[in-house]
């Protein structure tokens, strides 16, 4: 008992070492300028104050402008069909037109997943500028496209089922699912991995940015672009099940888009997180029963 206290001691001083030397002396405030009454900045004030730009276009432009793309989809595809959604209605999937719908996913994926993950690209803009300040801007931008990129790989198979639930009259041109046994099988399915170890591990990994970056650290633009992939990884393998909800409410269907992202952005920023993706799991077995038995 003495020997496994001794080397948890040990564990956590190196941890605690690590994180110091990563992020010792970050406050970035500037004392010549500040008043005696005024606090010092925080961490995220700091972030926001010299990283402003890099981070509005990833955390503020990008999804603003994808959710603006889904939205005018959406409202085309449940009325004319005639504007942004109209390339959905054809009779030949060719190379074009599933190059549209695996960028429809990818976009779809941008919207609901980036807001998710602004701890990690602040807390990693305080410690690039304090590590790499030249080039601090550029790497807030690698570790976006290295996450965005493993995003960008799920739509290539989110496209590729897709497609094969079409082909055997399963997914309508509507891109919503004609059995309710299908629709229920992927509630039972993405309930029960809710409860699984995996997602539980996984959705640690998403909760900590800061115990993520102490652990996975690398320096560099290439490095920076490492790191958002093993975090987009991680948030793939928290995720992915509920993605494949949208099979069952609708693809394009804006509230279900939106009730997924609220529960995705609770879960990994929320201190319930944990408990909440048990609860969920729990609902959406619940909710695959009632659909199979009625």
């Amino acid at each position: 008992m003495g020997i496994r206290s001794t080397r948890a001691t040990t564990g956590i001083r190196s941890v605690d070492h690590l994180a110091n030397s990563m992020f010792c002396g970050i406050d970035l405030a500037m004392p010549d300028t500040a008043t005696p009454d005024e606090r010092p900045l925080t961490k995220l004030e700091s972030a926001l104050r010299y990283d402003r730009t890099p981070l509005l276009v990833v955390l503020v432009l990008l999804p603003l402008v994808s959710w603006m793309w889904i939205v005018v989809m959406a409202r085309d595809m449940y009325g004319s069909m005639t504007g942004a959604s109209a390339w959905m209605m054809t009779a030949i999937w060719d190379v074009p037109h599933l190059l549209l719908l695996w960028a429809m996913w990818a976009v779809m994926m941008a919207a609901m997943m980036l807001p998710s993950v602004s701890p990690i690209l602040l807390l990693y803009g305080v410690v690039a500028r304090r590590s790499q300040h030249a080039t601090a801007t550029r790497h807030i931008y690698a570790l976006a496209a290295g996450y965005l990129m493993l995003w960008t790989v799920f739509s290539l198979g989110a496209t590729i089922l897709q497609r094969a639930l079409a082909a055997l009259l399963l997914v309508s041109p509507m891109m919503e699912i004609t059995k309710p046994a299908v629709g229920a099988t992927l509630l039972l399915g993405a309930g029960l991995y809710q409860l699984t170890p995996l997602k539980r591990a996984c959705l640690r990994r998403c909760q900590s940015p800061l115990g993520f970056l102490v652990s996975r650290w690398h320096t560099g633009f290439s490095g920076a672009f490492t790191m958002g992939l093993e975090h987009g990884a991680y948030c793939v393998g928290c995720c992915w099940a509920l993605m494949l909800l949208l099979f069952a409410g609708g693809v394009m269907n804006v509230t279900v888009i939106a009730a997924l992202t609220a529960l995705v952005t609770f879960e990994k920023l929320s201190p319930f997180g944990t408990y909440s993706a048990w609860i969920s799991g729990v609902l959406l077995m619940a909710a695959g029963l009632w659909m199979l038995m009625r």
